[in-house]
């Protein structure tokens, strides 16, 4: 009996710390905001200020971790699609928290034609509020930002990497 209240508590004790893992308070953009103004490195270890691309649509997407599976599968689909981006005169940014020399080895590896920026702190993370999935995997989320810099669109799907490409592609043709 000692055991099962004893294996009780741990489970309940679990559970508060992954709700207030969850629960932090962060803001988060919605449609109609305007961007915020963030600085961050990107892969070449230039800084990237997002105020300075605001004379264009830019899609900004939020992924978990460089050279995984389904991140993998979402760059390469950025990178396939990136004519199409550029027909559009859209600006493709993907964020996470991996270093810039991480980053610099996936755009070579992938051959990738669009800036990836360093959030190593996850400060810009948190300050769009991109939310974890499955309480621990920091999640994938993208924005679709008009010429005007204010958020036209937000897709927020963990396990359809690709789709991210095909909602983006979508909405920048309805601006």
């Amino acid at each position: 009996m000692k055991k099962v209240i004893f294996i009780g508590l741990i489970l309940i004790g679990i559970f508060i710390l992954l709700k207030k893992i969850t629960d932090t308070t962060m803001e988060k953009i919605e449609i109609g905001d305007v961007v915020p103004s963030f600085t961050l490195l990107d892969q070449n270890g230039n800084k990237f200020t997002v105020n300075n691309k605001l004379n264009r649509p830019i899609v900004i997407y939020f992924y978990p971790k460089d050279d995984t599976p389904g991140c993998t599968k979402e760059v390469c689909k950025f990178r396939d699609d990136f004519e199409l981006f550029s027909d559009l005169n859209a600006l493709v940014i993907g964020i996470s928290s991996d270093s810039v020399h991480s980053h610099k080895k996936f755009e070579e590896k992938y051959n990738l034609p669009f800036t990836l920026l360093a959030d190593t702190n996850n400060v810009i993370r948190k300050l769009f509020g991109v939310p974890k999935s499955m309480f621990i995997l920091p999640g994938r989320v993208t924005y679709i930002i008009n010429k005007k810099g204010r958020v036209d669109y937000i897709f927020n799907n963990q396990f359809e990497a690709e789709k991210h490409i095909e909602i983006a592609l979508k909405k920048l043709k309805e601006q």
